[in-house]
C-alpha cells in the first residue's frame, strides 16, 4: 500500500514528458508500460517496415508503412485490450489472408485523407489514445545494411529475416533517399522532452533507423533530457550475433553520438534453460553485461517476464523507470 501511495505522490508533483523511440513490440511494451502512470508520453517510430501485411501495402496502394505505428495506437489506447483485438485481428482467408484490420484502416485512412499523418491522428482519435503517435519521417524511405563483405542488403524484411548469409556482421545501415526530412512534431517532442528511451527493440530494424532521419540525432544529443536505453533481453541472429550490452551501446553512439546516454537497464535474471531451449535453435542467447563493461548509471534488475517468450515484463520495467525518476528527480 505505501509503495503505491508514494507512486501516486510521485505521479501528482512530476508530470514529465517523455517521449520513446523505437518501432515494434519493444516500444509498444514502454508505452503499455508507461501508460496512466502521470506522464506525457510520446513515441517517435520508426517508418522503415516493408514486410508482412505492411509492405504488400506499401506495393499494392503506395501508403506509408503502418506496422509500427499500429502498434504504438494500440498500447496508448484508451481500451487497450479492445483496441488491441480490432487493430490487431488478422484476416485469415481471401484476398485479405494476412492483412490486419488497423493495417487496413490506415490505408483507407491515408487514401482518403492524402495524408499519412492525419491517418494516425484519426486513428488516435478514435482509440481515444493517451499520449501522441508521431511517425518519425512522412516520406517514402526504405532501409538497406551493409555487411561486413561489402554486399548490401536492400529492405527492413530483409534484413529482419535474412536471406543473406545470417553469420555476416551488420557494417553499417542507411536510408534510401538519404537523410528524409523529419516529422517536426518528432523533432519538438524530442527537444521538450523531460525523459527520451531508447529500446528496446531489433537495433538495426526498429531503433537506429530513427536517427538516420533529418535533424533527429541531434535534437536527441542537444536534449536537456534524461535519456534511458533499455538493452535487449536476447540477441538476434543476423543482427546482432553474440552481441554484449557493450557491442549495443557502441552501435548507439555510432548513430547518435558519445556519451549520451544517462541510464542504461540491462536485465539481471537468467531465464530458466528450458525456456532458453527454444531460443537455441534461432541461434540466440540473453545479452549479458561483461564484467569489463563500466557506466556510472548501469541499472541491472529483473526485468524479463518469468514464463512463455523472453519478454520484458510490464510492470518490472515501469518499476524500474520510475526508481530511476523518483531518484534522479
Amino acid at each position: 500500500m505505501q509503495s503505491h501511495l508514494i507512486e501516486f505522490i510521485f505521479m501528482l508533483s512530476n508530470t514529465k514528458k517523455v517521449v520513446v523511440i523505437g518501432g515494434g513490440t519493444g516500444t509498444y511494451t514502454v508505452l503499455s508500460a508507461l501508460k496512466s502512470r502521470g506522464f506525457e508520453l510520446s513515441a517517435v517510430v520508426s517508418m522503415c517496415d516493408d514486410g508482412g501485411s505492411t509492405g504488400r501495402l506499401r506495393d499494392d496502394y503506395g501508403v506509408l508503412p503502418a506496422g509500427d505505428i499500429r502498434r504504438s495506437l494500440v498500447a496508448l489506447a484508451a481500451d487497450e485490450t479492445k483496441a488491441r483485438e480490432l487493430f490487431e485481428y488478422r484476416f485469415e482467408d481471401g484476398d485479405l489472408a494476412g492483412h490486419n484490420f488497423g493495417n487496413i484502416f490506415l490505408a483507407a485512412a491515408e487514401k482518403l485523407s492524402g495524408n499519412f499523418y492525419d491517418a494516425v491522428k484519426l486513428a488516435g482519435t478514435i482509440l481515444n489514445i493517451e499520449g501522441n503517435v508521431f511517425p518519425v519521417t512522412l516520406q517514402d524511405t526504405r532501409l538497406f545494411a551493409e555487411l561486413e563483405d561489402g554486399s548490401v542488403v536492400t529492405g527492413e524484411k530483409n534484413i529482419d529475416i535474412p536471406k543473406h548469409n545470417p553469420k555476416l556482421a551488420i557494417k553499417r545501415i542507411f536510408l534510401k533517399p538519404k537523410n528524409p526530412k523529419a516529422n517536426p512534431d518528432a523533432i519538438n517532442a524530442i527537444k521538450n522532452a523531460d525523459v527520451i528511451i531508447v529500446g528496446p527493440g531489433d537495433l538495426y530494424t526498429s531503433i537506429l533507423p530513427n536517427f538516420l532521419v533529418g535533424d533527429i540525432s541531434n535534437s536527441a544529443r542537444s536534449s536537456k533530457a534524461k535519456k534511458i536505453y533499455i538493452c535487449n533481453l536476447m540477441t538476434k541472429y543476423g543482427e546482432t550475433n553474440n552481441f554484449l550490452v557493450q557491442d549495443f551501446i557502441n552501435e548507439i553512439e555510432k548513430y547518435i553520438g558519445k556519451n549520451i546516454l544517462d541510464y542504461i537497464l540491462v536485465n539481471s535474471k537468467k531465464p530458466h534453460k528450458n525456456r532458453l531451449g527454444f531460443y537455441g535453435k534461432y541461434n540466440t542467447r540473453p545479452v549479458l553485461a561483461d564484467d569489463t563493461f563500466n557506466h556510472p548509471n548501469l541499472h541491472i534488475a529483473d526485468l524479463a517476464t518469468n514464463s512463455g517468450y523472453i519478454r520484458h515484463d510490464k510492470e518490472k520495467l515501469a518499476k524500474t523507470i520510475l526508481q530511476i525518476l523518483k531518484h534522479k528527480s
